[in-house]
């Protein structure tokens, strides 16, 4: 079998799908926000027609070839609609996600310096009340909503303004031109701008894994449901991979809030399942009911930050089929991923109690990524089995950061990318996740703490263990209501290295990412911990 050599199109991607006859019916957990009159089911000569409309309406925008197009709107799958339109018209679209600060948002645009903002009004709203104003780093804005507040944001098009424009003919790229931007989780601070280009994207992550590949690939039986940060890079792979399989459905889940999440789950129970940890964390008790929606899933794919065992049992065991499987990606935006193990209902149940298993993360894609772990000091390679700073070697690295060119250029050592990752790599090539780098402890990681606190308290959601580098770490234990049994506590904790007092928290007041990863940085401010830290922060 032979891997696909020719790019995917991110600008046509749906009339391509649509002239080799896909069939894949769309289903929404709710109207698009850019077509809200299409209702939640539609078909991809449909959405063809919508990205060709939409590509009009940025055009009569003013939007131009090498022209950047930022869109920061309430999460949905439309994102990578937008994204095919302004790619369609030769501009570079750059997706930002509304779990942004406000003050983060007009930084990341005024970095942009975008021809055309596309928002809506809950984005503008909430930076007017900040005090920031990310539309005026922008030539022009494209309010989607909000029809009758004209103050909100003064001389702004409206999507009545654009209506009956016509497409131009569509425009390709070339393969190392920039295609799209997107930004980093930053769970540190100000997240990063990452370029890629088609040849990164869209030949070098989307087109490996729309190879048919046994058990990964989607089959024309399939229905495959996605929840996620659909502003993230993932969504225009995940989207990608779709239009050239052709399943005979595809979800895109847009909250993780079950009251929306559910009912799209249970009108079309997936058998392919990809989320975000976050999700899955949160929908872990839906899972452990006996008529659950994930009754019929085949393969769950969990990419974006650390699953803890008990999360992945409770799913596998969700599943009727006789032996599902967890595929579990570790990558990061500038590169795509970097290796993937499969877990299944036996391994997780021998291991279960003998200490972490999520945390191997299994080996690099084959003749496509090479790894090392070096010295975080000197940066010489360390022995199999010690841990070390990991670096990457990958066709796929993105092209730089926008407006920090220095910063990327220093997490580059000749061809070597510096993940910010400490890990060990093993004998036979696997890798075993120790922590980040700005978050290690002196001895070991957090992570390895968290697993066995989740594995020993049920009860508690998520565990998010803060180092401190003159004292024990400081572990916040997540639940729904936030409240914490101390006697319990005391008894999971028995054992472990030293720790504070755990500081209970609910978890919507915990801050997170637009894909659920928590902040810590703004954690630590929330629990009264100063942002030192036991690691240096130099490769984040």
């Amino acid at each position: 079998m032979t891997l696909l050599t020719r790019p995917i199109h991110l600008g046509t991607l749906f009339d391509d799908a649509a002239a080799r006859g896909a069939r894949t019916a769309v289903h929404l957990s709710r109207p698009l926000d850019i077509a809200p009159e299409l209702g939640t089911d539609l078909d991809v000569p449909r959405l063809a027609g919508l990205v060709r409309e939409t590509a009009g309406r940025l055009a009569a925008a003013g939007v131009r070839p090498g022209d950047r197009v930022a869109v920061a709107k309430r999460n949905h799958w439309d994102y990578v609609l937008l994204c095919c339109a302004a790619a369609r018209l030769g501009a570079v679209p750059a997706s930002l996600s509304a779990g942004l600060d406000p003050d983060t948002l007009e930084i990341l645009v005024k970095r942009l310096e975008p021809a055309l903002l596309v928002a809506d009004a809950q984005v503008l709203r909430a930076a007017r009340d900040s005090g920031a104003d990310p539309a005026g780093h922008a030539a022009r804005t494209l309010l989607l909503d909000a029809p009758g507040d004209e103050d909100l944001c003064p001389g702004a098009l409206r999507p009545d303004d654009l209506r009956g424009a016509t497409a131009p003919p569509p425009r390709r790229p070339q393969l190392d031109a920039p295609l799209a931007i997107m930004h980093t989780s930053g769970t540190t601070g100000v997240p990063k701008l990452v370029v890629h280009s088609t040849r990164t994207i869209m030949r070098r992550l989307a087109g490996f894994e729309a190879h048919r590949w046994p058990v990964l690939a989607a089959r024309s039986t399939d229905t495959v449901a996605g929840a996620y940060s659909f502003a993230h890079g993932r969504a225009l792979a995940w989207t990608a991979v779709a239009m050239q399989l052709a399943p005979g459905a595809l979800v895109a889940v847009s909250s993780s809030d079950w009251a929306e999440a559910g009912p799209a789950l249970e009108r079309h129970n997936p058998t392919v399942m990809e989320a975000q940890p976050a999700a899955y964390v949160r929908w872990q008790p839906r899972a452990a009911e006996p008529d659950n929606p994930f009754r019929r899933v085949r393969l769950y794919i969990s990419t974006f930050d650390a699953m803890h065992p008990p999360a992945v049992r409770t799913f596998l065991n969700a599943s009727r089929r006789r032996a599902p499987l967890w595929m579990q990606g570790w990558g990061q935006s500038e590169t795509g991923p970097l290796t993937f193990r499969f877990l299944t209902r036996r391994a997780l149940a021998a291991e279960q109690g003998t200490g972490p298993t999520t945390r191997d993360l299994g080996r690099p894609l084959p003749g496509r990524t090479r790894l090392r772990a070096v010295d975080p000091d000197t940066l010489r390679p360390v022995p199999r089995g010690v841990p070390g700073l990991l670096f990457v070697r990958t066709g796929a690295l993105c092209q730089g950061y926008v407006g920090e060119e220095g910063r990327w250029r220093a997490k580059l050592v000749g061809e070597w990318w510096s993940t910010g990752d400490i890990g060990v790599i093993t004998r036979t090539g696997a890798v075993r996740l120790v922590d980040r780098e700005v978050d290690a402890l002196p001895e070991g990681g957090c992570l390895e703490l968290e697993d066995v606190l989740d594995e020993r308290l049920p009860e508690v959601l998520e565990c998010v263990v803060l180092g401190v580098p003159d004292g024990p770490p400081v572990p916040v234990a997540v639940t729904e209501d936030g409240r914490l049994d101390t006697a319990a506590w005391r008894r999971a904790a028995a054992g472990l290295p030293e720790l504070a007092d755990p500081v209970p928290m609910a978890w919507d007041a915990v801050p997170r990412t637009g894909t659920g990863k928590v902040r810590r940085a703004v954690l630590r401010e929330r629990v009264g911990l100063g942002p030192e830290t036991s690691g240096t922060g130099r490769w984040t």
